[in-house]
């Protein structure tokens, strides 16, 4: 098996030597460690440890024999392939396939339980559509020691997915210009990307990222600890999920290799801190990126804002290093960047108080607590007649969760904020395969609502579920999607542990509910009303009939009818519909709006069909939500205070990313002199930060100019 020199699946570069410039600028800093920064990191080691985070000996030896055996079936596999086409003896004698690792096992920061990523590089002749979803696919389904097999060919990285004793793989395929596939074959040179397709360069980016990552780092056991460190971090804080819009392990292994760049001499405990303190200022959409952009005579698409106007739409540009170079956060949308910035915040406090000894790691790691955080949330249900319909149906509706969240904040002009929870849940009381997947809502801190006033998301979920069900290509009998509205009070009980609710109000929000009061259910006035009211109050489990889908269900079964033992309790349609958010108040975050609320509106009448609901303490801290007038003020904040700046001990985070710069003949307004005080404020001026993105150092005259989302275009496009 090629790329397994060490327990990664990967061979570790040597690091380089610590005062070597490692990327395309200079380093922020060069100090090391205090002696009080070396006992928090002792301590930090002992958490993670103690946490659990690292996989025995013997899953260690588990996983080496499970790629060990993978490498020999997709060996034989192909010399199979080989006879059946014809070759030669000598043809089939020599062919071969070779499984790489990347993502989290190739950078050596996997932990027990975890997935492994694999990928299949074959021979030219060897397809991905007839061959390995069809023909390694029923060699593997015959296997009793795999399970779960589920291939997912459709998917923008075509995979196939399954457990093989017990241990996650999810296994891609490429097939490079290659009659014979060498066992030593170096897919880091360009040379293996001619005559292949996207979806192969796709395929073979996710092994040459992991590797230019290693590459790029100074130190790359400093690196793997952090790494290993903030992904806990992030998955307790819900913030690890890249199909839900959040960041997923690239993303985040990109971010903390940039990092290492900038403090090349610093141990985890003070890279940790740092990540904090550094992505809490970062003034998005700047790109994080690790080396210049390569351009290539291949001609593959790469990410360049100056040229593709879609480009220029990224939230949260995260750039690959690898050719052609790509963002691999296009999934970040305003609202989910909202998230992650309160994150970064609360981390980056509690950073500072470890520092100061006033607190523990463990508080940083503390759980965060979603279901406590909001007054409002969307339920979005996934049905399916069997665990295995189930499985293929919910990673479908799970892939394009996020778009509901775009087309709520597109229809609402981001007044109406969204907080997808990349968590699922299930409720295992129902007779047929359940999951469900929940969003936080709230109104737009700091925007004063006005009496009456309401968002109408009900054409906005009706065409969520209708693209849900009609691009789903697959659909069977019994695989539904409901997207119900639920207050905090009334959420299910299979989303807390142990089957109860924690009443418990958070500390941050239980100032401003003992000064609002009980948030009661407000009936609507006049008789319907009432008695809708009554209605919910007497029977919540009232079921309506779901809008008619025979167009679309004509066209893949015909059967329209979905399974009767999903019904609901009360025997009604075996459906659960879209319960009614007319007249769901969102207050303001201040006293002074309190009567100032505006309301929420969805469809279907379940649950509530005209029932105000008055909500008044969602004290969420604002974030910058990403949108241009904002991006065009912050330009000239001073966005450091005084002793961030010294702790950063840099000429400011703004000069160590516009290095690239240079390469521009024509660049106007220059950054901020490299003489400036350590201890004062540092000024981000976007027009030299987006100049990192420059794809290469000959890019001659180049008159650049600063689009409404701060990212460099040429003139005239």
């Amino acid at each position: 098996m090629a790329g397994s020199g060490s327990p990664n699946g990967g061979s570790t570069p040597p690091p380089p030597p610590p005062t070597q410039q490692v990327g395309f600028s200079k380093p922020i800093s060069l100090a090391g460690p205090s002696d009080a920064d070396i006992q928090r990191n002792l301590e930090l080691e002992k958490f993670m440890l103690d946490s659990g985070l690292y996989e025995s000996d013997e899953e260690a030896a588990a996983r080496r024999e499970v790629l060990r055996r993978l490498d020999q079936i997709v060996k034989s596999w192909v010399k199979q392939v080989t006879r059946q086409r014809g070759y030669t003896d000598q043809m089939v004698d020599d062919a071969n396939a070779v499984i790489f690792t990347f993502g989290s096992y190739r950078l050596g920061v996997h932990g027990p339980g975890v997935d492994i990523d694999t990928l299949c590089i074959g021979p030219s002749y060897v397809n991905r559509e007839e061959d390995f979803f069809f023909g390694l696919h029923d060699i593997l389904a015959e296997m009793e020691e795999i399970t779960e097999l589920q291939p997912i060919n459709d998917a923008h990285v075509p995979v196939m997915k399954f457990k093989f004793q017990g241990i996650s793989i999810d296994l891609l395929y490429a097939s490079i210009s290659l009659l014979v596939v060498p066992e030593d074959v170096d897919i880091s040179q360009g040379s293996v990307l001619h005559d292949v397709d996207e979806q192969t360069v796709r395929s073979l980016n996710g092994c040459r990222v992991a590797d230019q990552i290693l590459k790029l780092v100074p130190n790359v056991e400093h690196f793997r600890t952090t790494l290993r460190c903030l992904k806990f971090w992030a998955k307790r804080r819900g913030v690890y999920s890249n199909v839900t819009g959040f960041l997923g392990g690239v993303n985040w292994a990109i971010l903390v290799a940039r990092l290492c760049q900038f403090y090349p001499n610093a141990i985890p405990s003070m890279l940790v801190s740092r990540f904090f303190r550094v992505y809490t200022q970062w003034r998005w959409p700047n790109p994080v990126m690790l080396c210049s952009i390569e351009e290539n005579e291949l001609g593959f698409s790469i990410w360049d804002p100056r040229k593709n106007s879609r480009d220029r739409l990224h939230t949260m540009p995260i750039i690959t290093p690898a050719y052609p170079c790509m963002n691999s956060s296009y999934n970040v949308s305003a609202s989910t960047l909202r998230v992650m910035m309160e994150q970064f915040r609360h981390g980056n406090k509690i950073c500072d108080e470890i520092e100061l000894n006033k607190s523990q790691w463990s508080a940083l790691f503390e759980p965060y607590v979603f279901f406590e955080a909001y007054k409002n949330y969307l339920q979005v249900d996934i049905l399916a007649l069997d665990a295995d319909d189930l499985l293929a149906w919910k990673g479908w509706v799970e892939s394009r969760l996020r778009l509901l969240t775009l087309k709520i904040e597109r229809d609402t002009n981001g007044m109406l904020q969204c907080h997808p929870y990349p968590h699922e849940y299930a409720d295992t009381s129902k007779p047929c395969a359940h999951s469900a997947f929940f969003m936080g809502l709230q109104r737009k801190e700091g925007v004063k609502g006005q009496e009456g006033q309401q968002f109408d998301i009900r054409g906005t979920v009706d065409e969520f579920r209708q693209e849900i069900n009609m691009l789903y290509t697959y659909w069977k009998p019994g695989m539904e999607i409901y997207v119900s509205h639920v207050r905090r009070k009334k959420l299910p009980a299979f989303v807390f542990p142990d089957g109860y609710k924690r009443s418990r109000i958070p500390r941050n929000l239980s100032h401003t509910a003992e000064k609002m009061g009980d948030d009661t259910p407000m009936c609507n006035s006049g008789s319907r009303s009432s008695e809708r009211c009554v209605k919910r109050k007497s029977n919540p489990e009232m079921v309506d009939v779901k809008p008619d889908k025979s167009e679309k269900r004509a066209s893949v079964s015909p059967q329209n009818v979905s399974p009767a033992s999903c019904s609901s309790k009360s025997g009604g349609t075996p459906q659960m519909s879209i319960e009614d958010i007319e007249g769901v108040r969102l207050a303001s975050s201040t006293m002074k709006d309190a009567d100032s609320n505006s309301g929420i509106k969805s469809s279907y009448g379940l649950l509530g069909s005209g029932t105000n609901i008055e909500v008044r303490n969602v004290q969420i801290s604002e974030t910058g939500s990403v949108d241009s007038t904002r991006l065009k003020q912050v330009q000239n904040e001073n966005v450091v205070n005084g002793d961030k700046a010294r702790d950063l001990g840099l000429d400011c985070l703004e000069n160590a990313e516009t290095a690239a710069t240079k390469s521009l003949s024509n660049w106007k307004d220059g950054t901020v002199g490299m003489e400036q005080q350590l201890d004062k404020g540092c000024t981000f001026t976007k027009r030299a930060e987006c100049s990192d993105f420059v794809p290469s150092a000959s890019t001659q005259s180049l008159n650049c100019e600063e689009d409404e989302f701060g990212v460099v275009r040429e003139n005239g496009r």
